[in-house]
């Protein structure tokens, strides 16, 4: 529709997630108005956090170092474990400051439909944290749609053998919905309200 580098750039924008084709026009025609220095000071950012994070070789989390600061920090209780789908996940979870443990990420949640199987997430890193019997409590966080269920139904089975405790964040959080998009008080019950997950 436009010449070259600009309609370039509007499909480019189109690929980000929740952004659709007018939305990445917008965002294209506001960066073209932007005043040079500030397009240039975002993409530094963005070139710098490509190369700078990564994630934590403990629970997948972003990080800048090997180590995310929630691993680093010899406060949090060890002996739980909050699983969650992704990193965004974990910042949702801190916002609320019921949590005191650590986490694990895996990646996703079992997709079969989107051709993702337990093997493609960080199950396996998962069962390595839990060998040595430190941890008493895993709460599966997962979000409460059909994937997130069978994720959190598919971990309970292979955890629940090995005496720890599985829980699930209680009710509060809408079925179908995402734990990012839940506001502070919902999670915040939702967590102390967790319950036994039987399977």
């Amino acid at each position: 529709m436009y010449e070259g580098v600009v309609q370039d750039l509007i499909e480019e924008l189109g690929q980000l997630p929740g952004v659709g084709p007018k939305g990445a026009q917008r965002i294209a025609f506001y960066l073209l108005a932007a005043d040079h220095a500030d397009v240039r000071r975002l993409a530094d950012v963005l070139i710098e956090v490509t190369e700078k994070v990564k994630f934590c070789r403990v629970c997948g989390n972003v990080a800048e170092d090997d180590e995310c600061r929630i691993c680093k920090d010899v406060r949090r209780d060890q002996s739980a474990i909050c699983v969650v789908e992704e990193p965004k996940d974990v910042a949702a979870i801190e916002k609320i400051r019921e949590f005191r443990g650590r986490y694990h990420v895996l990646g996703g949640a079992i997709s079969p439909i989107d051709g993702i199987g337990p093997e493609d997430l960080r199950i396996r890193e998962l069962m390595t944290r839990l060998a040595d019997g430190t941890v008493t409590e895993i709460i599966l966080a997962t979000d409460p749609n059909l994937e997130g269920e069978a994720t959190a139904t598919y971990l309970a089975r292979l955890i629940k053998p090995m005496g720890i405790r599985v829980t699930r964040p209680a009710s509060g959080l809408p079925v179908g919905g995402e734990l990012e998009y839940a506001d502070e008080v919902t999670l915040g019950r939702a967590f102390e309200g967790r319950r036994l997950l039987d399977v």
